[in-house]
């Protein structure tokens, strides 16, 4: 049966303790207000440690970051970005490919903060009519994003980005800004359940693209312990990813979550009072070889 609104995570917290069953949220709120923090030093306090923004930046003058799905955009649009940029884009490409190029959007989209708000609000005011999009349109738009570039011959997208925005907004104070992220918020909360992220953003499209065969996976490793309260499926903002590997036909599905817009979140894993998630590699096979030798032993029992 699944679990009341009043319920979420209670019985989590009973079995681990508060902070076990928050721990993975902690973490990845202090990732999200510390990068912010690390690029608001310099315009705020002269403190320059990074520069730039999250399109693009530079850490200690010697290490360069840049989006390669900002990288994809310039080219469309005809212009060559310099080499600096080219390798900043191999960095971030190589680090989303290990771990998962979604992690972009749970552990350091400013923009998250706001649609994870929303989302807690829904349950704490039991708002459950939404609208249903489908989660392909978000592939849409970042196809859009992409011939807009190329038609216009600029980054079109990036001036309307809502995480370019939300950062824009902190350091400046541009009004517009904060209407955009209310506009956000309440489209989450009143609209559409995770319209935003799960449905429409277009950097999480891409991003799901680019880590489709990342390393760091969440496996349901012990999935024979799972209860059915349901409650993993009631946090998670891709809830469709938990399936085959919670409940695969016949078991004979890995309990590996491989789907790309897994966002390594680490909320089923917070929110499991039975510990039935974990953060493992793609090529684990332990638990598959597990579960074979057990069906082998059923069956030379039955023999």
């Amino acid at each position: 049966m699944a679990a009341g609104v009043s319920q979420l995570g209670k019985d989590a917290i009973k079995a681990k303790g508060w902070l076990k069953a928050h721990q993975w949220l902690l973490l990845r709120r202090t990732s999200q207000f510390g990068i912010l923090f690390l690029f608001l030093l310099g315009p705020w306090f002269g403190v320059w440690i990074v520069q730039g923004n999250l399109v693009s930046s530079m850490t200690l003058d010697v290490l360069p970051l840049t989006d390669p799905y900002v990288l994809l955009q310039t080219l469309l649009s005809g212009h060559l970005p310099e080499t600096i940029a080219v390798t900043g884009v191999v960095i971030v490409v190589v680090f989303y490919l290990l771990a998962g190029g979604r992690v972009y959007c749970s552990w350091v989209c400013p923009v998250n903060v706001i649609t994870d708000t929303a989302e807690w609000l829904r349950y704490k005011l039991g708002i459950k009519n939404a609208q249903t999009l489908s989660r392909r349109t978000r592939y849409l738009v970042l196809g859009m994003t992409l011939i807009l570039a190329a038609v216009t011959g600029s980054l079109a997208w990036e001036l309307i980005s809502p995480v370019t925005i939300v950062q824009r907004a902190l350091i400046f104070g541009v009004g517009y800004a904060w209407v955009m992220m209310l506009g956000i918020f309440l489209f989450d909360l009143l609209v559409s359940r995770r319209g935003w992220s799960g449905h429409l953003c277009p950097v999480g499209a891409f991003y799901s693209v680019l880590g489709s065969c990342s390393l760091l996976r969440v496996s349901a490793a012990a999935r024979d312990k799972c209860d059915d309260c349901m409650e993993c499926f009631a946090i998670c903002p891709e809830p469709q990813v938990i399936t085959p590997a919670l409940k695969g036909a016949n078991k004979n599905i890995g309990p590996m979550i491989k789907d790309s817009n897994c966002t390594n979140c680490g909320r089923c894993i917070d929110i499991c009072s039975k510990n039935v998630f974990r953060f493992d590699q793609r090529f684990n096979t332990y638990v598959a070889q597990q579960h074979q030798a057990g069906l082998t032993s059923k069956v030379g029992e039955g023999l």
